[in-house]
């Protein structure tokens, strides 16, 4: 099933994704044949989004790309089809822009594969994934929160989450990307630090300060006033 075109109506309840992730030039990589572009009315801050897929190049180089090339870097389930996914997404990571962000989903593990790899599903893939285990099953398993703190003090990142909402726990075995709805994945969202961001060791608050009037009238209510000191 059209694993890109599933997650849209999660995505569209979010308002992060039309003001924050997916805005200005994109590139999603492995894209092809469920491109992430064919929604851009849906997201009215989204440009152009290029489709990098097979005929492009591999993957996990992304030859020929500048660094920083991209506001915003799509990819769905293509992560775990590289030969080294740490390589591939550090070279995602390359051709992103500072302040923009990244968006990848992947299968997890226990909802896609299911206990057993090679995977029945889908024998390209080269690894399974899960959000952090000290013991997996899988002997090709990758933790996400490892793989991203690889990426260094530029990654700022928004969000790890598996995809639990429309996956039925209950059912037998079987691959429940089948359906319309089962997402079986974890979707990771990482901004891109600037440099002057990742030297200070986080955002920087913006200059200037709010007094009481500034308050009111942004919030429609009164400071609260501190407590006296002891």
């Amino acid at each position: 099933m059209k694993e890109c075109s599933k997650s849209i109506m999660r995505r569209l309840s979010d308002p992060n994704f039309a003001a924050r992730y997916f805005c200005g030039n994109g590139i999603d990589i492995g894209g092809a044949p469920d491109p992430l572009g064919v929604y851009q009315e849906l997201f009215p801050r989204m440009g152009q989004v290029r489709v990098w897929d097979l005929q492009d190049g591999d993957a996990q180089f992304m030859e020929g790309v500048e660094d920083e090339s991209y506001d915003f870097i799509h990819s769905s389930h293509c992560l775990e089809h590289l030969n080294e996914p740490s390589e591939g997404l550090a070279n995602w990571f390359r051709i992103l822009k500072p302040e923009g962000h990244m968006i990848i989903t992947v299968p997890d593990e226990d909802m896609y594969e299911q206990g057993i790899f090679p995977s029945t599903y889908n024998n390209d893939h080269k690894w399974t994934f899960t959000v952090f285990k000290t013991n997996s099953w899988s002997e090709r398993s990758r933790n996400l929160t490892e793989l991203v703190s690889g990426l260094g003090e530029e990654a700022d990142v928004q969000k790890i989450e598996r995809l639990t909402s429309t996956f039925r726990f209950n059912l037998p075995r079987f691959d429940q990307t089948l359906t319309p709805i089962g997402e079986c994945g974890i979707e990771i969202i990482i901004r891109k630090r600037s440099f002057e961001e990742a030297q200070f060791g986080g955002r920087k608050p913006k200059p200037g300060g709010i007094n009481d009037d500034g308050f009111r009238l942004l919030t429609g209510f009164n400071r609260p006033k501190r407590p006296p000191e002891q």
